[in-house]
This record gives structure tokens, C-alpha cells and sequence, in this order.
């Protein structure tokens, strides 16, 4: 079963988001670019506490843990991003894509 992440910023916003994009070479507003295996499905946005939420589904933490250790975290320190984010991981137990 996949499983679920929300990594939680604070200090972060679409200015950064969109860095750590580029940095990735993604562009999420028109789906395209070198999108990392076991991704199944991104959210991204600001809460009403005013943090910085990304929402995720991976086949595996496996392969989330790949790609934050092989690209993402080179792009988070590129696109600004200097703080830790809280990280919450999450068994699904139901997920569906409608």
C-alpha cells in the first residue's frame, strides 16, 4: 500500500515553491518535467495557520527517501529553503484517485 507525507514549512511560499520547481526542472502548474519515480500524487499550499503544507502520496517511503537524497534536497537549498520542515508520515489505509 502507498503511503502518505506532509512535510509542514514555515517561512516558505510560492516564491520558494516555485524555486525548488525549477531547481527540480518541474513545472506543477503545467504538469511537465522530470517527475521523480514513486510519485502517485503532490498537493501544495498555504494553511490557515499561514505554514507552507505539501501534501504527497508515494508508492513507498523508499522512494521518497531516494529522491529527497538525490534531488530534493540539493533543490530545497537552491529555492531558499533553510528551514526543517515538520514531517508527518502516514499508512494508508485507503487511497484512491477520482
Amino acid at each position: 500500500m502507498a503511503v502518505g507525507l506532509i512535510l509542514e514549512f514555515s517561512g516558505v511560499g510560492k516564491t520558494e515553491y516555485d524555486a525548488v520547481d525549477s531547481a527540480l526542472g518541474l513545472d506543477m502548474y503545467k504538469k511537465t518535467g522530470d517527475f521523480p519515480d514513486g510519485l502517485i500524487t503532490h498537493s501544495a499550499g498555504t494553511s490557515d495557520r499561514g505554514t507552507f503544507i505539501v501534501a504527497e502520496v508515494w508508492e513507498s517511503k523508499a522512494t521518497q527517501e531516494k529522491f529527497m537524497q538525490e534531488r530534493l534536497g540539493a533543490a530545497l537549498h537552491e529555492g531558499g529553503v533553510t528551514g526543517q520542515p515538520t514531517i508527518t508520515w502516514i499508512e494508508l489505509l485507503a487511497h484512491q484517485e477520482f
